[in-house]
């Protein structure tokens, strides 16, 4: 009699279980990206580049949504990884956020992963990521779908790399092609420097 009752409410106390329910129906394409050998099918709906960047909704690690939108204006550099707790994961945050003190203060980076936000706190604790911003599309599933980057059947994003100028639009996008590996450090934050010295 109370077993219905209970599973509503654990489902309202824990928003993020209901994010797999709002990927069933994403669009799926076979992607370019592979884990091993296999080639990866990803979820959602790809951003063109030259095109406005679609806003999205994130958790920061209270669980209180962060929005593309907060930093209009901005040049942002959004990295992606399948989960931080695995080396090469942590490898790049690490390495982006050593990155941040060497950008203009108009440049923001943004780590967004699929493990939930208490996760991806203690993960920083731990690791003393505190000079870029990471975020978890665990809560919504809302990043993912809209950037075509989840991975189906897996729950994660794959390892990406993207640039929003300060007008909004997406202009660089790197698909790392196997999941085990780092993106091209050196391209992105090039272009990243590029994007932020232009004045409009």
């Amino acid at each position: 009699m109370f077993k219905p009752v209970l599973a509503t409410m654990f489902v309202l106390a824990a928003p993020w279980l209901q994010a797999a329910d709002l990927t069933a129906n994403l669009p799926v394409r076979l992607s370019e990206v592979k884990a091993g050998e296999r080639p990866l099918e990803l979820q959602g709906s790809p951003v063109s580049l030259q095109t406005l960047a679609p806003d999205f909704k994130v958790a920061d690690a209270s669980f209180k949504p962060v929005k593309l939108s907060d930093f209009a204006g901005k040049t942002v550099l959004i990295s992606t990884v399948p989960s931080l707790d695995t080396g090469v994961c942590s490898i790049q945050t690490k390495k982006f956020n050593e990155e941040v003190s060497n950008l203009p203060a108009d440049v923001v980076i943004l780590t967004i992963s699929n493990d939930l936000p208490f996760a991806q706190k203690r993960f920083c604790q731990k690791e003393q990521v505190d000079k870029l911003l990471v975020l978890s599309d665990a809560v919504w599933g809302d990043f993912g779908s809209s950037y075509g980057l989840r991975i189906k059947d897996m729950g994660l994003l794959t390892r990406a790399v993207l640039i929003v100028d300060r007008n909004g639009k997406l202009v660089y996008q790197q698909l790392v092609p196997l999941l085990s590996q780092e993106p091209d450090y050196t391209a992105a934050l090039t272009t990243l420097k590029q994007f932020a010295q232009k004045k409009s």
